[in-house]
């Protein structure tokens, strides 16, 4: 098992909202109606946005900004994200995209995926510094907006 370092955690975050955005990107693109497709489009740019926040959040972080409650807790909790159960990952939206083939599936699959990074920002926030906590509360707000408006539209598909 590799060893992680702190940063770890926001370059997992910048895979998520890249994987995130490129989903929904490809939502708006089977989307047939044109106020679906612009909000697809305005989630994907929402992500690339929150792309660009955790890349500014890597570029201002210490290897050494670590906070664990026992000695190794952050590489585990890290190595169970990255082996597999990563939100948004490529090779999850390449198996589960194949079943995406209308604008109700993606949704659906867009909820989940919401809920996850929720889970995910939600969780890391204690491994980050103190002095980020502010910028990751905006983060998984911003995260709960999306699935409010996915809610939203789930609600309206009906």
């Amino acid at each position: 098992m590799g060893v992680f370092d702190a940063r770890d955690i926001y370059r997992v975050a910048m895979r998520i909202e890249e994987n995130g955005s490129s989903f929904y990107r490809f939502a708006a693109q089977i989307a047939t109606d044109e106020e679906t497709k612009d909000t697809f489009a305005y989630l994907a740019d929402e992500e690339e946005k929150h792309r660009g926040t955790f890349e500014t959040f890597l570029s201002k972080m210490d290897p050494d900004d670590l906070t664990e409650i026992y000695a190794g807790e952050y590489a585990a909790y890290l190595h169970e994200y990255v082996d597999g159960k990563l939100v948004f990952s490529e090779e999850q939206m390449k198996q589960e995209i194949s079943s995406v083939t209308d604008t109700a599936a993606a949704i659906e699959f867009a909820i989940r995926r919401e809920m996850d990074s929720i889970l995910y920002y939600h969780e890391i926030r204690r491994f980050v510094p103190q002095s980020q906590h502010e910028n990751m509360d905006h983060i998984i707000d911003e995260e709960r907006k999306h699935f409010q408006t996915l809610s939203a539209m789930k609600k309206h598909q009906r």
